[in-house]
Order: C-alpha cells, then sequence, then structure tokens
C-alpha cells in the first residue's frame, strides 16, 4: 500500500490527502486535550465513537440542507470529507451560561440565556485562541461582514439541529464550537460546517435526572454527562460493537 501523505495533524484528528482530487481523508485520534493547549491523554476508542459521531451529524446537517464537508464514512476511524479553505476563527454558540461565561460575568452556571450567543475566537494556539470582536474579524482580513452574517446562520441552523436531536434523548445543549470553510463552485464561494461535531466540540449535561427517594422530588439541576462518549453514542444508536469503553473527557469551552 502507497505511504499517504500527511497534511495536518492536530490534537484529536490527522489529515491526509485524499483519494479524490479536491478531498481529504480525516483520521480520528484518542487523543483528548485538557482545556490547556498542551496535557493530552489517550482516551481508548474515542477516535472510533467521535468519527461515528461526527457522521451522525454531519450527515443529518447535509439531510436539511446545511452544507457541511463530509462526503462519507471509510472506515472505523476514517472520514472522506471536501477540501475547503478554513476560516481563522473558532465559532461559539452558547445557550445556556457555563464555563468560561460564567467564570467572566458572574452568571450562575446553567442560567437560560435570552437567546443563544454567538462568540468568535481566533485560532492560534500560541495565544490561546483569544475571543475576538467583528471589527478584530474585518479589519485583519480574517473574514468580510457578508462571510460573518452568513456564519452567524449557519450557527444558528446547527444549533436549532443539534439541540432538538440532543433534547430527544434527554440531553441539553449548552454550548458548541465548530469550524467553518470554504468552498469554490466555478465563481461562486459558499461557506461550510468543517472539521467535526462531536464531544470534543459540546458541552452537554444530562436531562434524564435520577430521583431522591427520601422526597420523591427530581434532582434540581442537570449534570454534566457521564462517559459521554459512550452515553451519547449509546443514546443516538450509532454505538459500535468492537469499541472499549472509554473515560470521561475535559470538556472545552
Amino acid at each position: 500500500m502507497a505511504r499517504r501523505k500527511k497534511v495536518y495533524e492536530g490534537s484529536a484528528k490527522i489529515l491526509y490527502e485524499g483519494t479524490e482530487p479536491g478531498t481529504l481523508i480525516q483520521y480520528f485520534k484518542d487523543d483528548a486535550g485538557h482545556g490547556d493547549g498542551e496535557t493530552q491523554t489517550t482516551v481508548e476508542g474515542k477516535g472510533v465513537l467521535n468519527n461515528r459521531l461526527s457522521e451522525f451529524f454531519m450527515t443529518g446537517l447535509n439531510g436539511i440542507g446545511v452544507p457541511t464537508h463530509f462526503i462519507k464514512r471509510l472506515n472505523m476511524r476514517e472520514q472522506l470529507v471536501r477540501m475547503a479553505e478554513i476560516i481563522p476563527l473558532e465559532v461559539v454558540v452558547r445557550n445556556f451560561a457555563a464555563g468560561e461565561l460564567s467564570a467572566k460575568l458572574g452568571i450562575p452556571e446553567g442560567t437560560a440565556l435570552p437567546r443563544p450567543i454567538v462568540e468568535y475566537y481566533y485560532k492560534d494556539d500560541r495565544l490561546n485562541s483569544p475571543m475576538v470582536a467583528e471589527e478584530h474579524i474585518v479589519a485583519f482580513g480574517w473574514a468580510t461582514q457578508q462571510d460573518l452574517d452568513d456564519m452567524v446562520a449557519l450557527a444558528l441552523r446547527v444549533n436549532d439541529f443539534m439541540s432538538g436531536v440532543m433534547l430527544g434523548v434527554g440531553i441539553r445543549l449548552a454550548d458548541f464550537r465548530l469550524e467553518v470553510g470554504r468552498v469554490w463552485e466555478g465563481e461562486y464561494m459558499r461557506l461550510i460546517v468543517a472539521d467535526e461535531i462531536s464531544p470534543d466540540s459540546c458541552r452537554l449535561w444530562d436531562l434524564r435526572v435520577v430521583t431522591d427517594r427520601s422526597d420523591n422530588q427530581p434532582v434540581a439541576e442537570p449534570g454534566p454527562l457521564a462517559d459521554v462518549y459512550n452515553e451519547l453514542a449509546r443514546r443516538l444508536g450509532v454505538m459500535p460493537s468492537n469499541v472499549t469503553h472509554t473515560t470521561k473527557p475535559t470538556l472545552i469551552n
């Protein structure tokens, strides 16, 4: 077998040249980050589950007319995806106060936001991906104002889909992160959802609360989804038969 050419390697994935022009092969690793950009641990089976989960979400988005880079799953750890020019921004959508938002603004974690909030973070590990305003993005040429308008529309459509899917299996989508890429079809450029959608890029809370037997009252607030990779895959019906159980990850954001 010919040696494949590596295009990029990140903390959770490796990209290789694709089998067809304009495509890449996306390989999901078992590595898990810990939020500091440096510490990595290996979580056995994580890559297999994230491959299946990202396939599930990307296929669903494609089915409702939200364009993504996903073409097809190749095997347990790899996908064939469309090559795109990645905009150097992480787009974060928040539905509930948590993490950085709670810490910076003093809003109690779990507070429902009056509407989804879209934030932008400049993708640069050396700078720890700082939050940036639309003025920074346009001024430095990372994206145009039209791009930003399209990115917000795209992110909110993804949020509607993801929130509905998660709620249907007893999970609250507190917030999530996505990346957006540019693709050209002749002279026409459009934006698509790229990278992945998996537990690595979402903050998920379990709504299937345990009843307190003493007074028959449910627990007041949902907590993080335990064993998030396996449990999410099980509830969505995409659990592979030959993957080992994983440990609880450290969520992003």
